[in-house]
C-alpha cells in the first residue's frame, strides 16, 4: 500500500509535460549562464568555443530526455522509492565484505595508504622530483588530495560494476529492485572514502593548511563524483552480465586513467591548449577540486566552464547509463 502510495505521489505531482518542461528550464537557464558570462582573461576564441560546444550539448540534451523521458526516469524514481533499503544493504555490503577477517575494515585503508607511501618516496624522496612539479606546495599533501578521489573512483567503478555479479541470486528474484545493487556497492566504496578525507585533513593540518570554509566543497566534489560514477556503473554493470571482458577492459582503462589525469602531476604546469585537451577528461575537475579546497581560497563556480562542463557530461552520462540498463535488465535473470 505504501509502495502504491508513493508511486502515486511522484507521479502525480511530476507529470510528464511537468517533468520535461522542468528539466528544459534548468538546461536552458544553464545555457544562459553560459553564453552571458564572460571572463576578461581568457581567450575570447577559446572562450566562444567553449560557449557553442556547451550550448550543443545542452540542446542535445533537451532534445533526448524529451523523447525518451518515460526511459530516463524510471531509475532515479526507484532509486527514491527504495531509498531506506539502499542504505540498510549498503550497510551488510560493507560489514560482509570484511566479515571473518581479524583486522577487518583496517585491509581497505591499508592499501591506498601503502600506495600513497610508495608513490611519495619513489617521486620526492628517491627521484626528487616532488619539489619540481609542485615547487609551492608539500609534495605528499599534493599526491594524497589527488589519490585520494582517485581511490575512491576505482573501487567504486570496479565494485559497481560487479555488482549484478555478485549479487545475481537477487537478480532472479522477480519482486526485487536490482536497479539498487550498484548504488550501495558505491555507498560501501563511499564509507572508506569518508575515512581517508579525513587522513588527508589531518595531513593538511600537519603541513599548515587548517580547516576552512572552503574545505567544504570536499562534500560537493565527493557528490560529484558519486553521481558521476554512478551513472557510469548502471551502464558497465549491465553491459557486464553479456560481456564479461569489459572488467578486464575497465582495468587497463583504469590504469591509463591513473597516468592520464593529473595524480601525480599538476595539470598547470602544461601549455593551454594541452590543458584544454586534458580537461576533457571529467576526473580532472575532481581532482583539481580535492585541491583547490585544501590549497586555494576559492569556490567551485568560480572555475564556471569546467563546473558547467562536468554536469553536462555526468547528466549524459547518467541518461545513457539509465537507459543501458533499463534496456538491458529483462535478459539479466536469462543470462545469470
Amino acid at each position: 500500500m505504501s509502495k502504491r502510495k508513493i508511486n502515486l505521489s511522484l507521479k502525480g505531482k511530476i507529470t510528464k509535460p511537468v517533468g520535461i518542461a522542468i528539466f528544459t528550464t534548468v538546461m536552458l537557464l544553464m545555457a544562459l549562464i553560459i553564453i552571458l558570462y564572460h571572463n576578461p582573461l581568457a581567450d575570447p576564441m577559446q572562450e566562444m568555443i567553449k560557449k557553442i560546444i556547451a550550448c550543443v550539448i545542452i540542446v542535445i540534451a533537451i532534445i533526448v530526455f524529451s523523447v525518451l523521458y518515460d526511459k530516463i526516469t524510471v531509475l532515479p524514481v526507484e532509486l527514491y522509492q527504495s531509498r531506506h533499503l539502499i542504505w540498510k544493504l549498503a550497510r551488510n555490503d560493507f560489514k560482509k565484505r570484511y566479515a571473518g577477517s581479524y583486522l577487518g575494515a583496517v585491509w581497505a585503508m591499508v592499501q591506498p595508504v601503502v600506495t600513497v607511501a610508495m608513490y611519495y618516496v619513489v617521486f620526492d624522496v628517491i627521484m626528487g622530483t616532488g619539489n619540481t612539479m609542485v615547487p609551492d606546495k608539500p609534495y605528499v599533501l599534493f599526491l594524497t588530495a589527488g589519490l585520494v578521489p582517485w581511490f575512491y573512483f576505482n573501487e567504486a567503478l570496479n565494485n559497481g560494476t560487479n555488482a549484478l555479479l555478485e549479487y545475481n541470486y537477487l537478480v532472479k528474484k522477480v519482486v526485487f529492485k536490482i536497479s539498487v545493487l550498484p548504488i550501495i556497492k558505491i555507498i560501501a566504496a563511499t564509507f572508506i572514502h569518508v575515512f581517508f578525507v579525513l587522513v588527508m585533513l589531518v595531513i593538511a593540518a600537519i603541513y599548515g593548511y587548517y580547516p576552512t570554509i572552503y574545505m567544504i566543497q570536499l562534500v560537493y566534489y565527493s557528490l560529484c563524483l558519486f553521481i558521476f560514477v554512478l551513472g557510469l556503473c548502471y551502464s558497465t554493470c549491465a553491459i557486464m552480465v553479456f560481456f564479461k571482458d569489459i572488467g578486464q577492459i575497465i582495468s587497463i582503462l583504469l590504469q591509463i586513467g591513473m597516468w592520464a589525469t593529473p595524480i601525480l602531476w599538476d595539470v598547470n604546469t602544461l601549455s593551454p591548449t594541452v590543458q584544454m585537451i586534458v580537461k576533457i577528461n571529467p576526473l580532472v575537475y575532481i581532482v583539481n577540486g580535492y585541491r583547490t579546497a585544501i590549497f586555494e581560497k576559492t569556490w567551485f563556480w568560480e572555475d564556471f566552464y569546467s563546473t558547467m562542463y562536468f554536469w553536462i557530461v555526468t547528466v549524459v552520462v547518467f541518461g545513457v547509463g539509465a537507459l543501458v540498463f533499463k534496456r538491458l535488465k529483462v535478459h539479466f535473470s536469462d543470462v545469470l
